[in-house]
């Protein structure tokens, strides 16, 4: 295989992973309000939740993110000289943040399946938000393969974060008055 060829699979896989890490978040959130439920309505969501969770971790999440890591590689070790990039230096201190993400979303998918409801809905959607702080990141760095362009683009992106915060407590507050 070519460079070319691990490039577009790791693309492909990048995108499945993500689509496990947007959408881990909002089944936690989903999760933690079927909660507070009466019985049995509380029950069968649990059980139908419990399964989402464990049907996307196990299939789509976990054998993404690992093809991503080996079609990453496969990449580097194509060509090294990327790793004396500053941006891609970088590139991986951001992907490896991302592994630890995915990590901490796993220990909290394990504490729903226990009945621990740690965090609420709110907490969690503003912890769904953090994998999109990552996409930016990742993005911009490989797009411009700049540190400063980059930084540029961070700073975008902390202002994106404040308008998606800002939004989540307006959406939160107008549900909160129905």
């Amino acid at each position: 295989m070519t460079y070319l060829h691990f490039k577009a699979l790791h693309i492909i896989f990048v995108v499945s992973w993500f689509a496990g890490l947007f959408y881990m978040p909002r089944l936690f959130v989903y999760h933690t309000e079927a909660n507070s439920k009466p019985s049995p309505e509380r029950e069968i969501l649990l059980a139908q939740f419990t399964k989402m969770e464990k049907l996307l971790w196990t299939a789509i999440m976990t054998p993404a993110s690992w093809l991503t890591l080996i079609c990453g590689g496969a990449m580097l070790y194509i060509t090294p000289a990327w790793l004396d990039q500053d941006w891609m230096r970088l590139k991986l201190v951001f992907v490896f943040g991302l592994y630890a993400y995915q990590s901490f979303t796993g220990k909290i998918l394990l504490e729903l399946r226990e009945g621990k409801f740690r965090f609420t809905s709110f907490q969690l959607r503003l912890f769904n938000e953090v994998a999109t702080v990552f996409l930016f990141s990742i993005v911009f760095l490989v797009v411009l393969k700049n540190t400063v362009d980059w930084l540029w683009g961070v700073l975008g992106l902390v202002a994106f974060a404040v308008v998606i915060m800002t939004a989540v407590r307006i959406v939160k507050r107008v549900r909160e008055k129905k």
